[in-house]
Formats: C-alpha cells, structure tokens, sequence
C-alpha cells in the first residue's frame, strides 16, 4: 500500500514550484491531493498530470487574500470528506527586494495579507478538519530570512518571520490536545521562479530541484517528531 493511502491532503501554491511537487508526490504515493492557488490553467495543468500517473487530484482555485475564499474551501472540504490528513502550506508572494525606507506600502500590505494573514485563516479554518484526523501533519514552508534577516528583504522576511511565529505557537497549542503534528520546513535554495526573481543571475544548475523538497517532505510526514520539528532542506537532500 502506498504511503498516504486514504487520506486527504491540502496543498496551498500547488500550481508551480515547490506546491506543485509536493501535489504530484502526495498523489503518487496514494492521497487524494486538493490543488489550490490563484491561477486556474496552470492548477488544472498540475491535475491533468496527476490524474495522467494514475492519481487523484480535486483543483480549488481561490486568492488568499480573500478571507471568505478560504472558509468556503473549508466548508467544501468538510461537506465532501470527514477529516483533513495533510495540510502543506507551500504559498507566499516575494515584494520587491528593496531598503526597509523604501518599501511600498501597497506592496507590504499585500506581503503581509498574503504571507501572514492567509496563514491565520488558514489554521483557524482547517483547525476542526485536522482535528478529526487520527494522523493529521501540517507542513509550514518558511524561508531562512525569517530568522536571519537580510538586508533589503525586510518586507518579505518580516511576513514570513511573523506567520513562522503564528504557526510554531499553533503546534504548541494543539500539541497536548490532539493528534497534530507540525512542521515548519526550510526548502533552502531551489529552482523556482521566485528564486529566478530574487536571483536573476544565478545558474539554476547550481539549486536543486524542487521535487528534491518534495520528497523530503513526505519524508517528514511519514515520520514520527516532535511539533513543532523544524527542518532544512539541504542541496542533497
């Protein structure tokens, strides 16, 4: 039997990059794979890929920076199934790499709507389904400027630095109380087009594949740790 047989899995940002391996590794190894993200053709694209290696894929396109967005997919996904196994939270948008005095507003507002607000709604709106699991894992991808701040990604770091802070303490909250497990994964340097925007000079050659991240990740939730566990991803992971 495949490894996550049965069970249903969440993946945010799954239309490209990072979401979209972990998406086709979850589904190869047997979880029915709910695909969301804002842009509908590359999802259906992702699914069409899935449902081509044989397996099951259901594609919510929805913007998270709509809040009533998410508690419909919540409610979609409780009609549908009795519990929520896996929840990989691979979303987040990259501001522009600028001086803290020069950070747009408009720009960092969205940043922070994105990076951390959706975040919070996302915990608060799939807290019940994941409860319902006898074996739920949530997955958190943050980034090494969260904690080791750089200059001029201010913006970008402080949205993740904040939501990496929202979901250690959850995974301290439901730790004693049910069976959640969380785990906040640092892909480290992978070929993405985020990474293409904030390096365009750098040899994708010389970052690993995102499919690399992927597969440690259902590594990690096939495995027992303590919440919340952390982790890098290295180049030869």
């Amino acid at each position: 039997m495949s490894r996550f047989e049965g069970q249903i899995a969440l993946v945010t940002g799954a239309s490209r990059g990072i979401g979209a391996a972990v998406a086709k590794a979850l589904a190869a190894e047997g979880a029915h794979v709910v695909l969301t993200a804002r842009d509908t053709k590359k999802l259906e694209a992702v699914e069409q890929r899935i449902f081509d290696a044989g397996g099951a894929a259901t594609i919510a396109p929805l913007d998270l920076t709509d809040a009533d967005s998410i508690a419909r997919l919540a409610n979609a996904l409780a009609g549908r199934w009795p519990a929520l196994d896996i929840l990989v939270h691979a979303a987040a948008i990259l501001p522009e790499l600028t001086s803290v005095t020069g950070i747009d507003q408009a720009a960092l507002t969205k940043a922070l709507t994105t990076n951390l607000l959706a975040t919070q709604m996302l915990l608060a709106r799939f807290d019940p389904l994941l409860r319902k699991s006898t074996h739920a894992r949530l997955v958190y991808l943050t980034t090494s400027v969260a904690t080791q701040p750089r200059a001029y990604w201010g913006a970008y770091a402080a949205s993740k630095a904040a939501a990496e802070v929202l979901v250690d303490c959850y995974a301290q909250e439901v730790r004693n109380i049910s069976a959640i497990r969380v785990a906040i994964v640092d892909p480290g340097a992978t070929r993405t087009e985020m990474r293409a925007r904030a390096y365009p000079g750098e040899d994708p050659a010389t970052v690993k594949l995102p499919e690399a991240v992927a597969a440690r990740i259902l590594g990690i939730l096939g495995e027992q740790f303590a919440s919340p566990h952390r982790e890098r991803v290295n180049h030869s992971s």
